[in-house]
């Protein structure tokens, strides 16, 4: 068995691969062992994928013990490094954070995603950068303080709150993000969101991060992608909803013969 700092090693090595690490977002110890199975190279959850496989929904809904008692089962369920899509930290402060952080490192889990909204209920927009970086500093402190180097994948949520004829306008604003974000001790940059080529290739000319882009319906290809210089494509709410969508197919045809 691989141990959670062999996982971790292993983690950032695929990061930095001739081409992109490709993340097919998982929801349950099933799907991972399923993923895994097919030959990935490493996994990350989905948050919209686990709250609604949960009965919970996304956006922070699913209580924070429920999360990590979840987490620890998906890790424990396979041999590759696992990421978990942490939400926006599960807590108010920088203080709370870093506590939730210590307690997600616990899980076995070597990554995060780390968005820069609020979750339901919390607030509106974009957290204030300065504020959106102290976090990513609190975590990393707390991370580092258990398991040195634990991967933290910063989000921002520019482009999915904007429409994709703003981005455009946009960019410098997610650029900048980017810059403060790899100060505060990120490790990887994700705007999901974001599909227009030029525009992608300019925030990875600029970051000094490994970019990670959304896979989706309206997407570029993984070719395309690769060559505007991403180094990480994740599939989200995807591979759960098409999974769902099947579901609901064979309980159509059912309704119909009974």
């Amino acid at each position: 068995m691989f141990t959670q700092v062999e996982k971790l090693k292993r983690f950032n090595q695929l990061h930095a691969g001739e081409t992109p690490l490709v993340l097919v977002n998982i929801w349950d110890p099933g799907s991972a062992r399923t993923v895994a199975a097919a030959g990935a190279p490493a996994l990350a959850t989905g948050s919209a994928s686990v709250g609604g496989a949960l009965g919970f929904g996304d956006k922070e809904a699913v209580p924070l013990d429920v999360v990590l008692a979840h987490a620890a089962r998906i890790a424990a369920s396979v041999e590759l490094p696992v990421s978990v899509d942490f939400e926006a930290g599960y807590a108010a402060t920088p203080d709370g954070l870093a506590e939730s952080v210590r307690r997600l490192v616990a899980t076995g889990a070597v990554g995060m995603n780390l968005e820069d909204g609020y979750p339901a209920g919390d607030g509106e927009g974009l957290r204030p950068l300065e504020d959106a970086a102290a976090r990513i500093r609190a975590a990393r402190a707390a991370a580092d303080s258990v398991l040195p180097g634990f991967w933290i994948n910063a989000r921002t949520d520019i482009c999915l709150q904007g429409k994709p004829e703003t981005h455009g306008a946009q960019i410098a604003d997610v650029i900048a993000r980017g810059k403060a974000y790899a100060e505060a001790g990120a490790s990887s940059f994700f705007v999901p969101g974001l599909r227009d080529t030029g525009l992608i290739r300019e925030v990875c000319a600029a970051s000094s991060l490994p970019v990670n882009i959304m896979a989706g319906p309206e997407a570029e290809g993984f070719g395309a992608l690769a060559a505007a210089g991403v180094r990480r494509i994740s599939y989200g709410p995807f591979p759960w909803r098409a999974a769902m969508a099947t579901l609901a197919s064979y309980a159509a045809v059912a309704g119909k013969s009974g």
